[in-house]
């Protein structure tokens, strides 16, 4: 019941210093109310019964999906070489380590001009900011597998690829499934701002478009449904991470 109950106590107490807040500024700027709780409840509400905010959140959970499985499918890998070879890690870690440093939303520009305007350029940056914790937390994991895996597969006569495929992969998809979920934290955050790159829909124009309408309580609403979705998507990763590894 204490487990329970926590949880909700903190979101009230969030939900009750919003309120205070809100109603603190409304005495300085009366637009302040338009960002309180109830207005932006009902706001949230009267958006789900539609069909426009879905069309958004559709779009915008499709790109993070492209982006998630390019990142996957190249930092997986990446990773599993860099952790196998000692000689890749030395060649290739300054230059991942400077990589990694860079911003995704400084690329945009860039991504912009060779890409175009559209979906292509989101992914990139998002694939862009996903592949870092999936290559490292990969790697990590073929770090910390146990020497005595890798010496029985050999004295079996197993092939390169057969310890990696049968020893390999197994034993690091912890570790992958880490990555994946920080992965995916970094795509959320990055999502919004890449959306408001000249693409037509998604929730990141949609926050730009309440913000030129003057909808300020869908606005509200919008920051709530990102933050919602977000906390779902980062859930679902802690679940099969937990499944896995109970498995």
């Amino acid at each position: 019941m204490r487990r329970a109950l926590l949880p909700i106590a903190g979101l009230l107490a969030a939900v009750a210093f919003w309120s205070a807040g809100t109603a603190l500024l409304a005495q300085r700027t009366p637009i302040a109310a338009a960002f309180a709780p109830g207005v932006s409840a009902a706001a949230l509400l009267q958006l789900l019964a539609g069909s426009d905010i879905w069309l958004h959140i559709g779009l915008s959970l499709q790109r993070v999906a492209a982006g998630l499985g390019i990142a996957f499918a190249v930092g997986v890998p990446v990773g599993v070489a860099v952790g196998v070879s000692r000689s890749v890690a030395q060649a290739t870690g300054p230059l991942f380590q400077f990589l990694r440093m860079v911003s995704p939303l400084s690329w945009m520009p860039v991504a912009v001009m060779v890409l175009g305007v559209g979906d292509a350029p989101v992914v990139f940056l998002l694939a862009f900011a996903a592949v870092w914790p999936i290559v490292l937390n990969t790697a990590a994991g073929v770090a910390q597998l146990d020497p005595q895996w890798l010496a029985l597969a050999r004295s079996l006569s197993a092939t390169r690829w057969e310890t990696v495929r049968q020893v390999v992969l197994p034993g690091i998809t912890a570790h992958i499934l880490t990555g994946v979920r920080l992965a995916i934290g970094i795509v959320w955050i990055v999502l919004v701002p890449a959306e408001m790159l000249g693409v037509q829909a998604g929730l990141g124009y949609f926050v730009l478009d309440t913000r030129d309408r003057l909808a300020y309580s869908e606005l509200m609403a919008a920051i709530v449904l990102i933050g919602a979705l977000g906390f779902m998507l980062d859930q679902a990763a802690r679940g099969a991470h937990r499944w896995w590894t109970h498995r």
